[in-house]
């Protein structure tokens, strides 16, 4: 096992593998952007590097700094967690380079998965289904407008580097065709630097579940069963549960052995996860492959009682993986809200300010993973992303209550959250009988306003308070100044402060 790892990344996902490093007793090595100085993921490791500038371009994404800069404390590995570099193969090929183990697959499997033509391809001769489209290299205006008529409408513009919904248009009809084409192929070419694109079917109000893959260096590859993840807001995942609402057994098995056949046949290692839509008769495509770990990770460790973290660190390290399918169960129900600092009213646009005060819940089966606390900045750099809260009880009813209990005393003050957001969308009838896909905000909540809801209890209190502070500070100064001495004037003691 490694004696020393260096965390590529921030935040939350930072503080979590530092954690499950010293667990294990390994020592961790954080790195941070100037704004980032007194970070959680900061304080708590063993070292810590300051890479200066904090633009991605010159912290997070440096490669060329983060590997100098492991070189010279001595790490043996690299984690990347996930977003900046974590799916990036010439990171991973960096580090290969310099004789530091990269946590996560080789770079030949993160370049080909990224590519999600090829990735379709490769994933196809598994015999795993595939969304019919337009996959191939032909990039020219007439081919895709041919390839698209083809395919008939509406259908689904998509950046063949893509991700987060950049790069894609649904295309309702012929006539929007040549225009969304041109559209996301700029998008796509400002975003990721390629402005390949490729055509697909468009499954109307699809759900979106995904299958978690451990996979060693020994050809022994599993799944963790699935998380749901059809709850999404511009593309991106804010609610995540399993098992799912409309799995069965047989379907699950189904789904698992075809998860399984495609992270065999790109020869997977370490930990991942195969995405699927699945339309209304439960027909399911593979629609791409993660090679990284997920945000939504720990909804499948409640449910199972796996640390995945932990097997990552294992598996990078040459272990063997010890884990059955057979013998893997889940147990109960797990929910996972995604709290972001952004504002849902506004187009869910991010908020940036100090956190005033941050408090946590608390209580049996309650999950807080953040990388943030009080007088933490929330900056323009980086994701607005700064926790997620994970439930789990023995069955989804119960989740759900726990969850919109959790959110009502989960407090964040200096930025604008998505907290009330989450509960309303946790309370929402259809949300609590399953009947969701990915069209479910739009489709109950595209008017929905916090400030037609009104502010939290908490929130009122705290204004009521400080009102009752200030005001009473404005009588004080106005007494005194009529006449200091007069008995008429005084502030008693029963006043709450001045």
């Amino acid at each position: 096992m490694f004696k020393k790892v260096l965390i590529a990344n921030r935040g939350e996902i930072a503080v979590r593998i530092i954690k499950a490093c010293q667990e294990m007793g390994i020592r961790t090595v954080a790195v941070y952007s100037e704004v980032d100085k007194n970070a959680p993921h900061v304080q708590i490791a063993d070292e810590s590097i300051n890479l200066g500038d904090p633009t991605p371009s010159e912290s997070y994404l440096n490669i060329a700094k983060i590997i100098e800069n492991a070189t010279k404390v001595h790490a043996e590995a690299i984690h990347p967690g996930y977003g900046f570099l974590a799916e990036n193969p010439d990171f991973a090929k960096a580090c290969a380079d310099t004789g530091i183990t990269f946590i996560g697959p080789t770079p030949e499997v993160i370049r080909l998965m990224g590519d999600k033509i090829e990735a379709k391809k490769t994933i196809a001769h598994a015999d795993v289904p595939v969304i019919p489209g337009y996959h191939g290299i032909q990039q020219d205006l007439s081919t895709l407008l041919k390839e698209g008529k083809k395919i008939g409408f509406p259908l689904l513009v998509k950046a063949t580097a893509g991700g987060g919904g950049k790069g894609m248009r649904i295309v309702h009809a012929e006539s929007e065709l040549e225009q969304s084409i041109e559209s996301a192929k700029r998008e796509a070419k400002s975003a990721f630097g390629n402005d390949s694109v490729f055509l697909e079917q468009y499954i109307d109000r699809p759900r979106h579940l995904e299958f978690q893959i451990l996979a060693d260096q020994h050809g022994h590859v599993i799944h963790l069963f699935e998380r749901e993840c059809s709850i999404q807001r511009r593309h991106q995942k804010i609610i995540e549960e399993t098992p799912s609402p409309m799995m069965t057994p047989q379907l699950r098995e189904t789904m698992g052995n075809a998860a399984v056949a495609a992270a065999k046949a790109v020869g997977y290692t370490n930990a991942g996860t195969i995405e699927f839509m699945v339309d209304g008769k439960q027909n399911f495509y593979f629609m791409e492959m993660n090679t990284r770990l997920q945000v939504e990770h720990p909804i499948t460790e409640a449910t199972t009682g796996i640390d995945l973290v932990k097997w990552q660190l294992r598996i990078a390290s040459g272990m063997e993986l010890t884990l059955k399918q057979k013998e893997l169960t889940q147990r109960g129900h797990a929910l996972e809200c995604r709290i972001y600092a952004e504002d849902p009213s506004n187009g869910f646009l991010p908020s940036i300010g100090t956190l005033e005060k941050v408090d946590l819940p608390n209580g049996p089966n309650i999950r807080n993973d953040t990388g943030v606390e009080t007088n933490f900045h929330v900056s323009p750099y980086y994701d607005p992303m700064l926790a997620k809260l994970t439930v789990n009880t023995e069955n989804r009813e119960e989740s759900i209550n726990k969850m919109i209990w959790a959110l009502s005393h989960y407090v964040v003050l200096g930025v604008t959250t998505n907290i009330s957001f989450l509960r309303k969308v946790l309370d929402h009838p259809e949300f609590r009988k399953g009947n969701i896909t990915t069209h479910f905000i739009e489709d109950y909540f595209h008017n929905w306003l916090v400030t037609k809801e009104g502010l939290p209890l908490d929130a009122l209190i705290a204004l009521a308070v400080y009102d009752a502070l200030h005001t009473q500070r404005q009588e004080v100064v106005r007494y005194k100044e009529a006449d200091p001495h007069s008995p008429w004037q005084h502030v008693g003691r029963w006043r709450m402060g001045v």
